[in-house]
């Protein structure tokens, strides 16, 4: 995998503008912050964060693959403000459970999901090696 960030423009933070990658591609649905028993256990946001990046990792997992076979990751927040309240403790959470690779990413903020008590959800795209 390359990643593409071009000369002269602004070294992205956490977050890479563009990946090159080749090998079978994993579609993770869009993740949500509650255990494999559908309950939330976390009511904050990083609580929720982890814990579906936490899923990612083990959906990522059933394939063969590992963190740093994500590519993409497509966060929908239902509060733009406490996404970027949250930033330090989110990028602590981040680099314990993906590490520090940095695929493409975006945030989109929505109107609300169809959990109750969710706060966000992730969707993910990995490709693994030929």
């Amino acid at each position: 995998m390359q990643t593409l960030n071009p000369d002269g423009w602004p070294r992205p933070k956490g977050y890479s503008n563009g990946v090159v990658a080749q090998g079978r591609m994993v579609f993770i649905a869009g993740m949500v912050g509650w255990t494999a028993q559908e309950r939330f256990e976390a009511e904050d946001f990083t609580g929720q964060a982890e814990q579906a990046l936490r899923n990612i990792v083990a959906v990522l997992a059933e394939a063969g693959g590992r963190p740093e076979h994500l590519v993409r990751l497509t966060w929908f927040v239902a509060d733009k403000r406490e996404y970027l309240d949250c930033r330090a403790s989110l990028g602590a959470v981040y680099k314990e459970v993906i590490g520090r690779h940095y695929p493409v990413m975006s945030v989109i903020e929505v109107k609300g999901f169809i959990e109750d008590g969710a706060k966000l959800e992730i969707e993910a795209t990995a490709v693994l090696p030929s």
